[in-house]
């Protein structure tokens, strides 16, 4: 029987410490700007979440909703005065968006000191030029790092299978786990080879958005199995790993819902605080 990466109370730690370092600024409050566009219905639940997840740890949220029939130039001058508001710490725009937006464009126009989930070029060149993340990294690089290091795995020279779709998020993902020496391969979905490449993994992490993919034979006896992928079918929230099918054969596995979803919270939070510090 796996034993389970509990993401959900790994978050609560990580918020904890969150609301006593904020209490600690004599009521100044980190300010997060989040922008949502379009009318997607998990992109909605996702950013009232955010906002009132927000709330308990005491980080203010302003949102700022959009149709997908804004025009893209409103809502780039509306980052541009989000860029120049003081009281503005951090800024999100909730991905994805609407096929008629240029996603690069928007995330190009945020201020990189203000960029929460450094997406913006600037950040991900800096993040990709070397192994000194001692710094903020995107939210869901870091929340894999810390479920990792909450289960004390050592990653030097461990094989890390990667599956995901974007690319810029799977080479970002790749670097800061080499970096900490990992032998990571980065793989798509649709690869012939893949499951001769999983089986051989001692971890394996899958951000693909395909329910229930990784089936029991892709996954090597004894893994760690981090399931990043989430898709919502008929009202429920399915990961890419078939849980009930591997649970048996893996050391380590992440839930879904419960496993990396809450720690992507957290860590956008803590970025948020670490960005406020900074402008203080």
């Amino acid at each position: 029987m796996s034993e389970l990466i509990n993401g959900k109370l790994i978050a609560e730690k990580i918020k904890d410490t969150i609301v006593a370092e904020i209490l600690t600024f004599q009521g100044k409050r980190p300010n997060l700007a989040i922008i949502l566009i379009g009318e997607r219905e998990d992109s909605r639940l996702y950013v009232a979440l955010k906002e009132k997840e927000a709330l308990k740890v005491g980080i203010d949220t302003h949102i700022y909703r959009c149709t997908d029939t804004t025009p893209e130039s409103e809502i780039i001058q509306m980052i541009e005065c989000l860029n120049n508001d003081e009281l503005i710490d951090a800024i999100l725009v909730q991905l994805p968006l609407p096929d008629s937006f240029d996603t690069d464009k928007i995330i190009k126009a945020i201020d990189p000191k203000k960029d929460v989930d450094l997406f913006h070029p600037e950040n991900l060149k800096k993040l990709l030029a070397s192994c000194n993340h001692e710094e903020v990294l995107p939210p869901v690089l870091k929340a894999v790092l810390i479920m990792l290091n909450e289960i004390k795995i050592d990653l030097k020279d461990k094989r890390v299978c990667l599956i995901a779709n974007s690319d810029v998020f799977g080479k970002s993902l790749a670097h800061v786990l080499d970096c900490r020496g990992a032998k990571t391969e980065l793989m798509k979905a649709d690869d012939k080879n893949l499951k001769s490449k999983t089986s051989k993994a001692d971890i394996l992490i899958s951000a693909v958005g395909r329910p229930h993919f990784i089936k029991k034979e892709m996954v090597k006896k004894d893994a760690v199995v981090i399931d990043i992928g989430i898709t919502k079918e008929k009202g429920k929230v399915l990961g890419d790993v078939d849980f009930d099918d591997v649970e048996d054969k893996v050391a380590f596995i992440t839930p879904v819902p419960g496993g990396v979803g809450p720690m992507t919270i957290a860590m956008l939070f803590w970025n948020t605080l670490e960005i406020f510090k900074k402008r203080l």
